[in-house]
């Protein structure tokens, strides 16, 4: 039966998803290790929720878990690292985020890379003005112009520039960073884990938040736990350097770090 064009509809492939399929493509070939973990944020959250009714700011969640994410890497440094063409690690000394914005792009919201830099040398305040200028302006960053010529070249002509950059990271520094943070649960309500297909050595995903009884001084509240993804190279990091990063994120975030009062 022949179906009419009333029936579906038909629209271009946006060439902004192309970054997303590559990124698939390049992180089939990692060993990657997931961990799923429950973080306590209600004290933190508390704190954002004060600091907006106490001035209507609406500051970046985000942005403060990258800043614990940068703090704990600095801590942990291996976690970031890259292995190079000579089988060697590379561990740039300052820690650089990926993570993700959305624009405009043929009719639809898309989401790009942008890649804030020396994250552990700047406090939170600074790391939520440039996401929000980020997000203000999203389709005049660097990564948006570059991306909107450079996803037009065949994909093995783009194979070749990831395999580059993955293989010579000191030299390509332009262009990436050694981890990936993005939050998918801040479209939907109620807890739940992403699993990323990663393609950095350390990718953390932001995930639901659930409230749940849990055991405060002896005595059950009612606590908001964010579910969070962290997925590592492991050919580049082991079990129990992975576990040591991860106690110590969930230290850094419990505790509110780098909120001010």
């Amino acid at each position: 039966m022949r179906r009419t064009q009333e029936e579906f509809q038909v629209f271009p492939f946006p060439t902004m998803r192309k970054f997303s399929l590559d990124a698939g493509r390049m992180g089939r070939s990692r060993h990657t290790i997931h961990g799923l973990i429950e973080v306590d944020v209600t004290d933190a959250r508390r704190w954002f929720h004060q600091h907006e009714a106490r001035t209507g700011e609406r500051l970046s969640f985000t942005g403060f878990i990258i800043h614990c994410i940068a703090e704990a890497v600095s801590a942990n440094k291996q976690v970031h690292a890259y292995k190079n063409w000579r089988n060697q690690l590379v561990i740039f000394n300052d820690v650089d985020v990926n993570t993700m914005v959305e624009i405009e792009s043929e009719g639809r919201k898309i989401p790009i890379p942008h890649i804030l830099r020396a994250v552990d040398k700047r406090s939170f305040r600074e790391i939520h003005d440039e996401i929000r200028a980020t997000q203000g302006k999203p389709s005049q960053t660097s990564e948006a112009k570059f991306m909107r010529w450079f996803l037009y070249l065949p994909y093995p002509v783009r194979r070749i520039f990831y395999w580059f950059v993955m293989k010579f990271p000191q030299h390509f520094r332009d262009f990436t960073s050694s981890i990936m943070v993005t939050a998918v649960g801040m479209f939907g309500r109620g807890g739940g884990w992403g699993i990323p297909v990663a393609n950095f050595p350390l990718a953390i995903t932001l995930g639901g938040i659930a409230e749940k009884p849990g055991v405060i001084d002896g005595r059950i509240e009612i606590r908001q736990y964010l579910d969070l993804t962290i997925s590592f190279d492991h050919d580049v990091i082991d079990g129990a350097p992975a576990a040591r990063f991860t106690q110590h994120l969930r230290e850094l975030i419990e505790s509110s770090y780098g909120l001010a009062d």
